[in-house]
């Protein structure tokens, strides 16, 4: 069982143009469609699409209309009812596969509210062998929501306490590297590089090593390993016994929305199926391009992967 948590979940609606995006301009558009989104919700979409057992946690409102498009991913859920609502985000999306995010701050989270989601993520995470944190935090959660989380689910489970993932950024994903030790972070280059306070030059030649040379700073320090995911060149898999990283497939890419999640959610499918760390990190590029080939926040499913190769590198 993987369970995840959706803290700030988002009513995502993607537009597709029918040409680049013209800042100013009035522009047709081709297509649109909405998705129940939200990093955790995402991760439960393709775990469960493949056949493995997944619960979302969420905080939602009993009037919510995000309460239609999640009923329409069809994922086990656990809802802790709040006052607000969910988010909306609007993706614009040109035919190059050249994405523009608007996103919005999200329900704000009373104390109470706040315990609650607590409460269900150490009850729903018992017995799992993955707890996800994904995304986000709402306005009122506080940055060291996800400290919480964990230190609750420790300190209640002990040494049955599932392993930890966390794919957050900003003042979030700092608190959990500092005081969190977590089992696994999965940041991209830019978020790499401003947990280390050192930037990291995105030049495509030579640029897995330089991604291992600043994630050593924390691994396994701080966290026992970093995926770290580098868009059309890849990614980066930082272990206490190893480095690895690895190119993607040629796709035709249709929106980068949700790429990440999905490739999350690949390393973890792995993962629970004993892989070793070369085959989590192929696993993962796979799930990362099968999703941006796909329009929208769609989930990726098994028969979505493509068919062409991944290499994976050892790093020294």
């Amino acid at each position: 069982m993987i369970i995840t948590l959706t803290a700030n979940p988002s009513l995502d609606r993607t537009i597709t143009l029918e040409g680049p995006l013209l800042a100013g301009e009035v522009q047709a558009a081709a297509s649109e469609r909405e998705d129940a989104g939200g990093k955790g919700i995402n991760v439960t979409r393709v775990v469960s699409a493949a056949g493995i057992a997944s619960r979302a946690v969420l905080p939602l409102a009993i009037d919510d209309p995000f309460d239609t498009a999640l009923r329409a991913a069809r994922v086990e859920t656990v809802r802790i009812e709040i006052a607000g609502r969910a988010r909306s985000n609007v993706t614009i999306a040109d035919p190059a596969g050249v994405t523009t995010k608007l996103n919005l701050p999200g329900a704000t989270l009373t104390e109470a509210e706040a315990s609650a989601i607590v409460d269900a993520v150490v009850r729903e995470s018992a017995g799992a062998h993955w707890l996800v944190l994904a995304g986000s935090l709402p306005p009122g959660a506080g940055d060291d929501f996800y400290v919480r989380v964990i230190d609750a689910v420790r300190g209640t489970q002990g040494t049955d306490a599932p392993l930890i993932a966390v794919d957050t950024s900003g003042a979030a994903l700092t608190a959990v590297v500092e005081r969190g030790a977590p089992d696994l972070i999965k940041p991209n280059d830019e978020e790499l590089a401003d947990l280390v306070g050192a930037p990291i030059d995105g030049a495509e030649d030579g640029l897995a090593q330089r991604v291992l040379e600043a994630a050593r700073a924390l691994v396994p320090a701080r966290v026992r390993a970093a995926l770290v995911t580098l868009g059309a060149q890849g990614a980066v898999l930082i272990t206490a016994d190893g480095a690895w990283a690895a190119t993607p497939p040629k796709i035709r890419v249709r929106s980068t929305v949700g790429a990440g999640d999905s490739s999350l959610a690949g390393y973890l499918l792995a993962e629970s199926e004993g892989a070793d760390p070369a085959e989590r990190l192929s696993r993962s590029i796979r799930y990362g391009a099968a999703a941006a080939s796909l329009p929208g926040t769609q989930a990726p499913a098994p028969e979505n992967l493509p068919a062409g190769d991944v290499t994976v590198t050892r790093l020294e």
